[in-house]
């Protein structure tokens, strides 16, 4: 099973749908995104790919209540607060925006850790469990928007980008 990653969007929607489309042309069928939609409008690029995100809300959300409604409108997004623990394909998911936020023991307790806040591309390992940071889908910080994919089976990633020269502008 591979798992798209998201986070830091601030409401960039043409980055977002690039970053899905290339998902969904890699056999994403989920997301999971580590905060900062900012406002609803965001998850219409994954409305329209009809895929489904598990989410947990970040510092920049100003429309939290917006994207709730948005969320319960039925296209198959669920929104959290940070942190939150998910089982998915057998393995324990931690999703949380800031990861400084999180005690180590919790970080321990779970096989893999997706993160966000930071606007950088991050993959490394602490002890068993790995630790991603997919980046910016928005590309605001660095210039270039961002992504991963995680295939559940391996604990591989893949790191997606944009091209820099088109998103900089």
């Amino acid at each position: 099973m591979r798992i798209g990653l998201l986070a830091d969007a601030h409401d960039r929607v043409p980055a977002i749908a690039a970053l899905v489309a290339q998902m969904a042309e890699r056999g994403v069928g989920m997301i999971m995104h580590a905060g900062d939609y900012c406002s609803p409008f965001s998850l219409a690029p994954l409305e329209d790919a009809h895929m489904s995100l598990a989410g947990v809300f970040g510092r920049n959300d100003g429309d939290k209540q917006g994207l709730i409604a948005r969320a319960a409108s039925g296209f198959g997004v669920e929104l959290y607060e940070s942190p939150h623990s998910f089982e998915v394909g057998g393995k324990r998911i931690l999703l949380v925006h800031d990861i400084g936020e999180v005690q180590q023991r919790s970080l321990e307790a779970h096989e893999v850790v997706v993160h966000g806040c930071m606007h950088q591309v991050e993959m490394k390992t602490r002890g068993n469990t790995l630790l991603v940071n997919p980046g910016e889908a928005c590309g605001w910080v660095y210039g270039t928007p961002t992504a991963g994919i995680l295939d559940l089976g391996t604990l591989e990633v893949e790191f997606l980008s944009l091209d820099a020269r088109e998103w900089t502008r």
